[in-house]
């Protein structure tokens, strides 16, 4: 079976005798047809993913066509379009048990803590395939993504009528200016990029943009607000001066929210953090309810998928266009590998 493995940082290797999977009770063999490249991968080959160990099968936003499947109670069957949760949860845990299982205290991610899908077959369980049947499969691929930005926005408890401000336009945070608006926020995004700042505009349908190295940023976005700042803040970036910055353009009372993840620590002062009484919020994966929920979106087509993906490979040629895609002038906004 022919797969990409990275070996080590910076390092790719592709194979072709890898072992294929093996059809075990309670799991399905799909064959993989879309990958997404996302920031993890880039961070993984890259050496600055946490919780990450060499060599490693990358891929997590997937979709494929189950190729064997057993009696099931999920209504799956051989042929069937499916998309992938690859966040492979314990299910005994305190927050397994609490329903919580986007943070399971044993969390084991395809393509991060385990082997991922950059194969041309995976066993997974059943539990997590989704019935894809009314989506193609770059959009069930993309179901993964997208549920990062639902849950965050679901988390935060955006209400129609909010305003709610978020930094960093890349696919994570695309997804959360796109289910913002669905919840009916008005939704104010801020990039350093000109250009993702148009495109934020014209595919999330955001309201207004910031450039976040304008020096008026601050002013600018009070003036937005008539002074009192948007009710929640999302943090996209993984940037660690950019969360720490993100302290100050809350409301009182509001709330902030990270998304993005860095590999250190973050700082803030304590007063501007007490006087406003804000919720500092960590927004970690996805759960089953916030992938129903953009299934249900991309299938009644409220977004485009075709523009959301700006580049893509096939399989054989991925090894040599991810390179491509590390360099910020391709523009990648997302990047999918076609088996």
């Amino acid at each position: 079976m022919k797969g990409i493995v990275c070996e080590e940082i910076e390092a790719f290797r592709y194979v072709e005798d890898l072992p294929e999977p093996a059809l075990t009770d309670g799991h399905a063999i799909v064959r993989i047809r879309r990958i997404g490249i996302c920031g993890t991968d880039y961070h993984a080959f890259k050496g600055n993913q946490p919780f990450f160990r060499y060599p490693r099968i990358l891929g997590h936003e997937l979709s494929g066509v189950i190729d064997q499947i057993g009696d099931n109670d999920a209504g799956l069957a051989i042929g069937d379009t499916v998309a992938i949760i690859p966040y492979l949860h314990c299910g005994r845990c305190l927050a397994c048990r609490r329903g919580i299982t986007n943070c399971c205290m044993d969390m084991q991610v395809l393509g991060v803590h385990r082997d991922g899908g950059m194969r041309e077959r995976l066993s997974v369980p059943i539990s997590h395939l989704l019935q894809a049947r009314r989506l193609t499969f770059d959009e069930a691929a993309m179901v993964e993504p997208l549920a990062i930005g639902a849950h965050a926005v679901r988390r935060a408890e955006v209400a129609a009528g909010d305003t709610v401000l978020v930094i960093g336009a890349g696919p994570i945070g695309l997804g959360v200016m796109a289910f913002a608006k669905h919840a009916g926020a008005r939704v104010i995004a801020m990039d350093m990029n000109e250009e993702r700042l148009a495109f934020c505009a014209a595919w999330a349908n955001t309201d207004e943009t910031i450039r976040a190295s304008e020096p008026d940023a601050k002013r600018l976005l009070a003036d937005m607000t008539n002074g009192e700042f948007p009710v929640a803040v999302f943090d996209a970036t993984g940037n660690a001066a950019s969360m720490t910055q993100s302290f100050e353009w809350a409301a009182h009372g509001g709330k902030l929210v990270f998304v993005g993840l860095v590999k250190g620590d973050i700082s803030f002062s304590d007063p501007e953090f007490h006087k406003r009484e804000l919720t500092l919020m960590g927004s970690r994966n996805a759960t089953l309810a916030d992938f129903e929920q953009v299934m249900d979106v991309l299938g009644s087509r409220k977004l485009d998928i075709g523009s959301y993906i700006t580049h893509r490979a096939s399989f054989d040629e991925m090894i040599e266009s991810f390179g491509t895609w590390l360099n910020p002038a391709s523009k990648v906004i997302k990047a999918i590998v076609e088996l």
